[in-house]
């Protein structure tokens, strides 16, 4: 290992300080680890994963929003303490509960059920899921140790928690993608610990040593070093006898272990997408590089997650993720690079959206902002005036939700007057609908009143009988701030009757209120809460 350090005891520590510094938009250091630098929402399970340092990306590298919460972080090769564990969770927890993950290693299982322990004396529903994926260091599926798979099972089951799933659904989507996962992997030589002056273990020269561990760990056998296309049908035949009967779909992951880099990966990778091609096999999301290693350990492993048709844990492995060291915005950017390589601006522009919705639904209201302007201005010079007018809306959803108002309010604006060059009326009254929203979060309650009366007349014109009832109860809500009871409590009513009418509609009639209406405003009164 290059001797890169100060004092060896502590490496670990300056170099989770150095990570967090260099990452404060994703991460902010606690006591133990890391934790998302934005909180985690409110009923939402909080995943934290972790083990020793010296596998980065693992854990650390993995925390983001549509990934982990929070990563407890040991020292070298070695488990964090129970007390660090339970740190972590608590910065990271509110409300939705704590799962821990973590590879299956005698001081891992020991500490995160410990703190586990603490967790729930203290009122909290924590959880342990293990990871067991090293196909070479056991036969017992159970027993086995948990190295690179570590990456497709923690993806899928932060994935889950992402998207809202109580604790008992992440939990089981965790085991679900574990026992789909097998990992095998070839040694070329040890690695060094920081301030050490010979390596922990090693591989004798011209060997390869098959399933050897990543704290050195015994592996099943040793032979000699061979080229990168038989290497690659050694693992993958490894891997595949014990593969689910008529699997037609899987995560793959090759991975480097620190010192066998990306362009020895890409050249096994390419033998490795040739076979599973043949063997009728998808290659779902797959991913080549370092991502859980061993310092400046040589050698590689061949990670595949089995899915089934149609399975939900494919779509939550390819779901958005923005961490440190795994950014999940793959498919988008292929779409966005085809489109480009085929001259295609429609494409382009299209993929350059789907970027934004996925910075948009992780939360980065910035990049969100930046796509949609991107895809804005592929629009506009194509002179695509309806599609310009619906970017801009995007636009001022994502300055929105960041509270930045008057950015808002001049993208609406724009909007609005792309709507009425196109003479699309349902769609003004949209707009104007989201206007006035804007006007009052922004504390400008008379003219949002004004804007709502104007989204009135349009949704009428319309014939959009949900907006015009939703519009009815925000002019309630606006007139009750402003101190005019009785103009509310008409408003009110005018809502009642309206949404009373189109209940009592005769059965079969077509309903005529768009989709995105009544996506776009809530039908309820305000308490006084809000």
């Amino acid at each position: 290992m290059a001797p890169l350090t100060n004092d060896a005891r502590r490496f670990a520590r300056e170099a989770i300080g150095g990570f967090a510094a260099a990452h404060a938009d994703l991460v902010r250091p606690v006591h133990g680890g890391v934790v998302r630098a934005s909180a985690t929402p409110p009923g939402q399970v909080a995943v934290v994963l972790g083990g020793g340092s010296g596998h980065y990306p693992a854990f650390a590298g993995w925390v983001g929003p549509g990934f982990a919460h929070g990563a407890a972080c040991g020292e070298i090769f070695a488990s964090p303490s129970a007390g660090q564990i339970a740190s972590v969770a608590r910065a990271a927890e509110n409300g939705g509960g704590v799962l821990f993950g973590f590879g299956n290693y005698a001081g891992d299982v020991l500490h995160f059920g410990q703190a586990a322990q603490r967790l729930r004396a203290e009122g909290v529903d924590a959880r342990v899921l293990t990871v067991t994926d090293d196909l070479a260091s056991h036969p017992d599926p159970s027993q086995r140790r948990g190295i690179a798979g570590d990456l497709t099972v923690f993806k899928i089951m932060c994935a889950a928690a992402e998207r809202g799933a109580g604790i008992d659904e992440v939990e089981e989507i965790g085991r679900r993608a574990n026992a789909a996962t097998r990992t095998l992997g070839y040694a070329f030589d040890g690695c060094t610990l920081p301030g050490a002056p010979r390596p922990l273990f090693s591989v004798a020269p011209g060997r390869m040593a098959l399933g050897l561990g990543i704290h050195g760990e015994p592996g099943l056998d040793e032979a000699e070093l061979t080229d990168a296309d038989t290497i690659a049908d050694r693992l993958l035949d490894g891997v595949l006898k014990e593969a689910p009967d008529g699997a037609r779909r899987a995560a793959v992951l090759l991975n480097g272990l620190g010192a066998t880099k990306y362009e020895e990966l890409f050249v096994v990778y390419r033998r490795i997408a040739e076979r599973l091609a043949a063997a009728g096999i998808e290659a779902v999301a797959p991913e080549v590089g370092e991502h859980v290693t061993s310092l400046d350990m040589a050698g590689l492993s061949l990670t595949l997650t089995f899915f089934e048709e149609d399975d939900e844990l494919a779509e939550l492995w390819r779901a958005p993720a923005l961490a440190p060291a795994f950014r999940a915005l793959t498919r988008y950017r292929a779409a966005l690079d085809a489109g480009r390589a085929a001259r295609d601006p429609y494409a382009t522009g299209r993929a350059m959206e789907s970027v934004g919705g996925a910075y948009q639904e992780l939360g980065d209201w910035q990049r969100a902002a930046d796509w949609y302007g991107r895809a804005l201005a592929q629009r506009l010079t194509r002179g695509e005036r309806s599609d310009a007018a619906r970017l801009h809306g995007r636009i001022a959803g994502v300055h929105t939700y960041a509270g930045r108002y008057g950015e808002a309010l001049r993208s609406l604006r724009s909007a609005l007057a792309g709507y009425r060059k196109e003479g699309d009326v349902p769609a003004q009254a949209r707009a104007l609908s989201e206007l006035a929203r804007v006007l009052e979060y922004a504390g400008r309650p008379e003219e949002s009143l004004h804007t709502c009366q104007e989204a009135v007349e349009w949704a009428r014109r319309a014939g959009d009988v949900r907006l015009q009832a939703a519009l009815q109860l925000r002019l309630a809500d606006t007139l009750d701030r402003l101190g005019d009871p009785a103009a509310a409590k008409l408003h009110r009513g005018a809502a009642e009757r309206m949404l009373g009418e189109e209940l009592a509609a005769p059965e079969g009639a077509e309903a005529k209120p768009s989709e995105q209406a009544a996506n776009t405003c809530e039908i309820r009164s305000a308490s006084a809460e809000d």
